[in-house]
């Protein structure tokens, strides 16, 4: 399978790499690769143009690659990263328990020696539906918790919890999850999630912003889009990154070429004006869809 880019692109007032540790929570605006499983020589490849397409772009802050492991590829990643000469300093990886979540330790352990280092950057619970109590819900973010303790991962997190989960890991934790991944886009906006997280200062990272245009059409906003995407001479891809991003969000977005990512980087160079958001999001209530997780949720089901 390809190599696929991602963008994590944020205001530099918002946190887009959240971190427990103060020196790894730069307001920056970031892109990044998500590798999906590949050939060896072509993942290392991957790498390297990540870190030309870093030299072209100036923000008032750093500008870091990153690198996000999924999907069964950590050792093909770690061989990558070691042939590609990228300096780990210069790397912002993040990992994910998914299937080893009833044994994190040795889930997590397996991980870093499959990528060669000694620590990740950001260490996520993929989901929380594995949960069949309270408690093992917030066993699973103890796990967690020790292994940030420990010095291996910088910053600890999580992925499609919904509030009453991270109210229930929250309840114990000694450190709350630095951010949440989950689906939102116009057309799965998550109102009492967002306000959730922010009444708790937990960042969110909204993963498939771009749904309306890729897997929804047609819809109430294609109208406004294309009007906007006009006014600030950029695609429609753009303009809903920067509607994740102008209301405080960190924008995940993948393309399988890096062309189209240097096309997404343009989302940091406008922003939309309030109006411009509220009226994207007005029109986006109008219709609802969901990507992901369509087993889990009922299909009226916008939470």
């Amino acid at each position: 399978m390809s190599i696929l880019y991602q963008l994590y692109a944020s205001q530099q007032q918002a946190p887009a790499v959240p971190s427990q540790s103060a020196k790894h929570n730069a307001r920056l605006a970031t892109a990044s690769v998500r590798s999906f499983p590949s050939e060896g020589a072509t993942m290392t490849s991957t790498v390297r143009p990540s870190k030309q397409l870093r030299r072209q772009l100036h923000w008032d802050t750093s500008i870091l690659t990153v690198l996000k492991v999924a999907y069964g590829n950590e050792r093909e990643l770690g061989v990558a990263i070691k042939e590609s000469g990228v300096p780990r300093s210069e790397l912002y990886v993040v990992t994910k328990v998914w299937k080893g979540v009833n044994d994190i330790p040795r889930a997590f352990k397996e991980s870093l020696e499959k990528l060669g280092l000694e620590y990740v950057d950001l260490y996520l619970i993929h989901a929380p539906f594995f949960a069949a109590s309270v408690r093992q819900l917030q066993s699973a973010w103890s796990s967690l918790e020790d292994i940030h303790g420990a010095g291996k991962a910088l910053s600890i997190g999580v992925s499609n919890f919904l509030p009453h989960q991270l109210a229930i890991i929250l309840q114990t934790a000694k450190v709350k999850p630095a951010i949440n991944q989950v689906e939102l886009h116009t057309y799965l906006q998550r109102p009492s999630l967002v306000q959730f997280q922010k009444e708790h200062d937990i960042a969110l990272a909204a993963y498939a912003p771009l749904a309306p245009i890729t897997s929804a059409r047609p819809g109430p906003i294609d109208g406004t889009l294309a009007r906007l995407s006009k006014k600030y001479n950029v695609g429609e891809a753009e303009v809903l990154l920067r509607w994740v991003i102008d209301q405080g969000f960190v924008a995940v977005t993948t393309s399988t070429k890096e062309s189209r990512l240097k096309e997404y980087l343009r989302a940091t160079t406008f922003s939309l004006t309030p109006e411009e958001v509220k009226e994207l999001s007005d029109e986006g209530q109008k219709k609802h869809f969901r990507g992901f997780w369509k087993v889990i949720f009922a299909p009226d089901d916008r939470s």
